[in-house]
């Protein structure tokens, strides 16, 4: 029997000290994520944030030659000629790489702009109003944490987020962050419509008709996630986030101006440098799913 060790665990052995799910907990219990402990001027970050050597190593090498397909959406609604070459650039894009990005796709860059200004002043605000919204209640109308896998996960990561279900059921106006209430708003309808423009387009991808996925509600939910990655002072032990795969039906992110986002293509790590006003858009779990259903259905 083969028996596989994280190196946090064994360094649990080498200093008996160390309880993880006691740190865990007391990390938990500040309310305050990883913010807090940049704000407290932390030099060397709790043993909770390590991760395993191999994959820090692994996610260090991004390839920067590779890049993923850039989709323009310019003049789709106007030139059938236009759309059925967009069609097919996301057919070969969704197959191939399962990652695009989209540019022209209608959302102004400066509500893109103030979207991401509106997640830094949230993540920056005063800290006893964020305290007030720190939960790990789902059915919270804004869920905001350090990791919501802090207590399942092998290592944590150097990250803050919150997260708002802005459809089919929005949350009341006074109950999203007044730091960002505005932006979320705005942005969501103008996402939505997004969603719905892909929806149509990867239907005709596969050869359906173009309300089909719309008709069958893969576009009826939203969630917004905004996360916060603070200046880490040993970037070399932890990660923002961690290897996964989205279990959602399409994924749109919005990069800030940073980078260090990567996708696993052909088993190798590939940067996505971030391109001013492009959304990045990969195909979820759920959709996949849905998809191979249908399939069998088929046949």
């Amino acid at each position: 029997m083969d028996v596989v060790t994280s190196r946090d665990e064994v360094l649990a052995t080498l200093t008996p000290d160390y309880d993880r799910a006691s740190e865990l907990k007391a990390f938990d219990d500040t309310k305050l994520g990883v913010k807090g402990l940049v704000d407290a001027g932390v030099t060397e970050i709790p043993r909770i944030f390590h991760h395993p050597h191999d994959d820090l190593d692994n996610s260090a090498s991004g390839d920067t030659q590779i890049r993923i397909p850039v989709i323009d959406l310019q003049g789709i609604g106007r030139d059938v000629i236009k759309r059925k070459e967009i069609v097919e650039s996301i057919r070969d894009a969704s197959e191939t790489w399962g990652f695009f990005q989209l540019v022209n796709h209608g959302i102004p860059v400066s509500v893109l702009e103030e979207m991401k200004e509106g997640v830094r002043r949230f993540h920056e605000q005063d800290t006893q109003v964020k305290e007030e919204l720190y939960t790990r209640d789902p059915m919270r109308p804004v869920v905001y944490n350090s990791n919501f896998d802090l207590y399942s996960a092998p290592a944590t990561n150097w990250r803050d987020t919150f997260l708002c279900q802005m459809a089919p059921n929005p949350p009341n106006p006074e109950d999203l962050p007044a730091a960002c209430r505005d932006i979320l708003e705005q942005y969501s309808k103008l996402v939505m419509k997004v969603g719905i423009l892909l929806f149509e387009l990867l239907s005709e991808a596969l050869g359906l008709n173009p309300k089909h996925l719309n008709e069958i509600d893969c576009s009826e939910g939203l969630a917004i996630l905004g996360h916060y990655y603070p200046a880490c002072p040993q970037p070399e032990l932890t990660m923002g986030t961690t290897k996964h795969a989205d279990n959602d039906f399409v994924n749109v992110l919005l990069q800030d101006h940073i980078g260090g986002l990567q996708v696993l293509y052909q088993d190798k790590w590939v940067d996505i440098p971030p391109v001013p006003g492009a959304l990045v858009v990969n195909i979820g779990d759920l959709l996949q799913a849905s998809l191979l259903i249908f399939l069998v259905n088929c046949y």
